[in-house]
């Protein structure tokens, strides 16, 4: 059911929606482990579940955009309920937390200025929707909203283990690390509210026009590469302490996500509705 709610009655109603989601979540994975399921699985099932509920709750108002919010909410949330749930509040894991919070609330606060209501859905599901409405239902739940939760909670894993691998004494290399990794995301998330608002301000006062100024002016896609710079200092972070291991897995499957996905899509977007596109493409890296 489309609903012409107001822009601010949509934002109650999505927080209302989250904080079910949450609820559930929670629940079960209070369950899970109850049961024996190892805490990170049962972190997962909670995950899944919650995503599930946003996802139902995007065909009841048939807007897929009901779970954008999910990806910048997620993380922070979940990092700082993990440090009640372990008990851990070293200071490597409080660099965690602000390095998050400050990435959930710039990305948060960039979704909030952007949403025009429920309503409107983005354009990318839209396509969607126009180009395979037979499949468009399993798109929706398995591409749409349950491998961006998935990629997320694989790049959340670094973060996530760094709870359990400080040791009592680190070394001077090991403070290094984890402080040039905390450097990291806090100069990516900053590089993606500077990218926000340069191209907030340019598509104002120049509707239809091709953003070349600024971060922009020197990358195509500053605003993604600040979001795969960010999960590359989580691991970072956590290299610092667990060393280099498989989990550098993780950030790479979120850059693969952006560079196969999400910036393919938007290229193609730019480049079908905006003629001079095609030659601030040929004289502009992709990324910084």
């Amino acid at each position: 059911m489309k609903q012409n709610y107001s822009k601010w009655a949509s934002v109650a109603l999505i927080t209302a929606i989250y904080v079910l989601a949450a609820v559930a979540g929670w629940l079960l994975f209070v369950r899970q482990t109850m049961v024996g399921l190892p805490p990170l699985w049962s972190l997962l099932c909670a995950d899944v579940a919650a995503t599930i509920i946003v996802w139902a709750f995007g065909l009841l108002y048939e807007n897929v955009s009901v779970y954008d919010p999910y990806w910048s909410v997620f993380p922070p949330v979940v990092y700082l309920l993990w440090a009640f749930y372990t008990g851990v509040w070293s200071w490597p894991v409080i660099l965690l937390l602000i390095a998050s919070w400050y990435w959930g609330w710039r990305l948060t606060r960039n979704w909030v200025i952007t949403f025009r209501g429920i309503a409107h859905e983005d354009w990318r599901y839209t396509k969607y929707r126009s180009l395979h409405p037979v499949l468009f239902h399993l798109i929706n739940l398995f591409g749409l909203n349950m491998v961006p939760t998935l990629v997320v909670f694989a790049a959340m894993l670094p973060g996530l283990r760094l709870y359990e691998t400080i040791s009592n004494l680190p070394s001077a290399v090991s403070v290094v690390v984890l402080i040039f990794g905390f450097v990291v995301c806090i100069a990516s998330a900053t590089i993606q509210l500077i990218a926000d608002k340069q191209s907030h301000d340019f598509r104002t006062a120049n509707p239809g026009k091709v953003c070349n100024v600024g971060l922009w002016k020197h990358g195509r896609h500053p605003n993604y590469f600040g979001e795969m710079q960010f999960w590359w200092g989580i691991w970072i972070m956590y290299a610092a302490f667990g060393g280099i291991d498989w989990f550098a897995f993780c950030p790479t499957l979120m850059s693969l996500l952006f560079l196969c996905i999400s910036i393919p899509l938007m290229e193609s977007r730019q480049l079908q509705n905006k003629p001079d596109y095609a030659a601030y493409r040929q004289s502009t890296r992709l990324l910084i």
